[in-house]
This record gives structure tokens, C-alpha cells and sequence, in this order.
């Protein structure tokens, strides 16, 4: 997952302690302007080369994270406010080479006593920069806690979403299609996990999504959070499967099923196809669906993952003739 790798972000008062410990041991090993030559580089360089790897070790949000991924992370920690963090800390870590490549020419032009206080008067400068980014990297830590436990979810891999009401028997189609080869990946905006199972077709692998507390009740119920969460969604899904239970043994009258339907479809556009799928048809088909099945006696399950597939309509992107030679 994009975010999976991303390393501790220290503190601006830890980084400090680290610089300057490192610059006193530095100096040690040498005398007179040597040593804080010395010092000024070391502690120079462990600011400068670790605020640029707390920068970098992120992806670039414009260019390396698709869609999907972009508007589940803004929905968790405000993407703009973070890459404004990123931006302050790499312009930090520019700053402090600066100062380094400044004090370090005067320390050489002058006597022991004037380089110790230029040496100082550069660790002094160092400091006030690291206070000024402090907030920053804080909330470059918090985003990376809270972001790097994401579930994997391959954006290039076609994903089809089953929606619908509660009880309308979408995770046990999930179930029997992947043969409950699934696992359950925890967001933080949802109290159930959303279950992500894969099958082959034609030596293709899909990913299929069951979204519990997302798309299973009207927009107008959900928080923000929720809502952006929603919106990423729609980045993620090559074809929606609706479920409906016509019989009303969900507890969800048949008006209110379709009138979530219509949202869905607002929401998805025409980009992307929604299949309506009566399930639980040996209770009841009174409902117009396009495929009818049930689950519970396994009839027309395969019929109806079938459909699925060809609305996705997923061709592999083939290697060009450079890449096979």
C-alpha cells in the first residue's frame, strides 16, 4: 500500500538533541577551528539530509497516489494541510544547509575564539528554524499514523462494488463468490470493516467490495468523513452490483432500497455501470432488476458475477514490442 512504508517523523526537539550530541563528539575528535568546522557540518547535515528524508519518504500526492487513494487520505487527514507541512519542512531543511554553508566560510576566515562564536551563533539559527517547523512535523507525524494502515486496495486491479441496504445478503454474495477467501479491511470512518474479496476470471484477478457503513443508506446520513469517503469510492469501482430485497425482509421498505439506488447512480455517473440484482428471488421478485437470483439456493450467482465482469469490460494492458525484447 502507498502509504505502508512511510517512517517514524520525528520530533524537531529530538532532531536537535541528535544534531547537536553528534556535533559535540565531532568536535572532540579535532581542534581549534577544525573542531567547530566539524561540529557546524555535522549537525548541519543530520538537520538538513533528515528533514528532506521526512519530505521524501512521502509520495508526491499530485503524480504518485491515484484517485481512489487522494480522497481517502484528504477524508482522514486533510491533504492539503499536510502537503503545506511537507512544503515547510523541505524549505527548513534548505534553510539549514544555508546557514551551514554560510557559517562554515566565516568560521574558516577567522581566528578560534570568533569561529566558536559563529559556530554558536549557527546552532542558534538551526534551532529557531526547527522551532518555526515544529507543528509542522507533528502533523506530518499524526498523518503518517494515521495513514499507513490503510488496507491494501490495488487501484490497478478492476474492483467491482456491491451496495445496497443492510440485510440484503450482500456479504454472503461476497462470501460465496471468493469462496470466503476475503479479508476485512478496517478504515477509521467505518464501524464494520469493509470486506474486499478477489476471484480469476480468464486468468484475471478482480477485486470485489463489500462497503458496510458507506454505501448502504442515504447520503444524507452520513457525516463529512463519510461522504468524502464515498466520493473516493467512486474512483475505485469499474461496475457497481445493487443489491435489492423485494421480499422486505431486510427491513427496508422497496421505495426507500430504490430511492438509495438513484443517489448511487448521481453519484457514479454514467462511467461507471450499476447493475440492480434481486437477490433473495425464491422469496420474492417483485421488483424490476436486471438479474434475479439467491444466494441462500444458489441460483443464478455465477449468472449474475458474469454480468458483472462484462460490465467491467477489463482488457490487460499488453507489453509493447520494446518491453518483449
Amino acid at each position: 500500500m502507498i502509504f505502508e512504508g512511510l517512517p517514524t517523523t520525528p520530533r524537531a526537539e529530538e532532531l536537535l538533541d541528535k544534531a547537536f550530541s553528534r556535533a559535540s563528539r565531532a568536535g572532540r575528535a579535532k581542534d581549534g577551528r577544525e573542531a567547530q568546522e566539524s561540529m557546524l557540518r555535522t549537525s548541519g547535515n543530520i538537520l538538513s539530509d533528515n528533514l528532506e528524508n521526512v519530505v521524501t519518504a512521502w509520495p508526491d500526492f499530485e503524480y504518485d497516489v491515484s484517485p481512489f487513494y487522494y480522497e481517502l487520505a484528504d477524508a482522514i487527514v486533510d491533504v492539503d494541510e499536510l502537503r503545506q507541512a511537507l512544503s515547510e519542512v523541505m524549505w527548513a531543511s534548505r534553510q539549514i544547509e544555508d546557514i551551514r554553508d554560510e557559517y562554515t566560510s566565516k568560521v574558516r576566515k577567522t581566528d578560534v575564539d570568533t569561529a566558536r562564536k559563529h559556530r554558536k551563533q549557527a546552532f542558534a539559527r538551526m534551532a529557531d528554524i526547527m522551532d518555526q517547523i515544529e507543528d509542522e512535523l507533528r502533523t506530518i507525524g499524526d498523518a503518517r499514523d494515521a495513514l499507513r494502515d490503510l488496507p491494501d486496495i490495488r487501484t490497478d486491479e478492476p474492483a467491482i462494488v456491491v451496495a445496497g441496504y443492510p440485510n440484503v445478503g450482500k456479504s454472503s454474495f461476497v462470501n460465496m463468490v471468493t469462496r470466503a477467501s476475503n479479508e476485512i479491511a478496517e478504515y477509521p470512518f467505518t464501524t464494520r470493516g469493509i470486506q474486499i474479496g478477489h476471484f480469476e476470471r480468464d486468468h484475471i484477478r478482480y477485486q470485489i467490495i463489500d462497503t458496510p457503513g458507506l454505501l448502504d443508506r442515504p447520503l444524507e446520513d452520513r457525516n463529512d468523513i463519510e461522504l468524502q469517503a464515498v466520493s473516493a469510492l467512486e474512483h475505485l469501482g469499474d461496475c457497481v452490483l445493487f443489491m435489492l430485497d423485494a421480499s422486505g425482509n431486510c427491513g427496508y421498505p422497496v421505495d426507500v432500497q430504490l430511492e438509495l439506488l438513484d443517489e448511487l447512480d448521481d453519484l457514479f455517473g454514467e462511467d461507471v455501470e450499476i447493475l440492480t440484482v434481486c437477490n433473495k428471488s425464491d422469496q420474492s421478485t417483485d421488483v424490476e432488476a436486471d438479474y434475479y437470483m439467491s444466494v441462500a439456493e444458489n441460483e443464478n450467482v455465477d449468472e449474475v458475477l458474469d454480468a458483472a465482469v462484462r460490465a467491467v469490460d477489463y482488457e490487460p494492458e499488453l507489453p509493447s514490442r520494446g518491453e518483449q525484447d
